[in-house]
Parts: structure tokens; C-alpha cells; sequence
């Protein structure tokens, strides 16, 4: 089974699927998909305003 996860905008949530699925639906690649994730995107970002990525159990 893969790994799903939660994308939201802030306090809003955008989707949830798989890395892939989500590249798909907002027309991105999947690296720019998992940078969602790493402390160096949520750093230039901010909270309100950037996505975040959380992985789903």
C-alpha cells in the first residue's frame, strides 16, 4: 500500500494522496511535492501562506 499524505495551506486542507497523485493534481513535480516537507521549505515560507506536507499513518 503506499503512503498517503495531507497537503495543506495553512489551515486549510488542499488534498490527500500519494506523492504521485498530488504531483498530478497541482502540475508540479514530485520532488517540488516532498520539498513541501523539509525544514528548508517552512523556513522560506510561512505558515499562513505555504504548503505543508504531512505524511498520513
Amino acid at each position: 500500500m503506499a503512503t498517503k499524505y495531507a497537503l495543506y495551506k495553512g489551515d486549510e486542507l488542499l488534498s490527500v494522496g500519494t506523492i504521485k497523485e498530488l504531483a498530478e493534481q497541482f502540475q508540479v513535480g514530485e520532488r517540488t511535492i516532498h520539498f513541501y516537507m523539509t525544514p528548508t521549505y517552512q523556513k522560506r515560507t510561512s505558515e499562513r501562506k505555504g504548503r505543508r506536507l504531512i505524511k498520513l499513518d
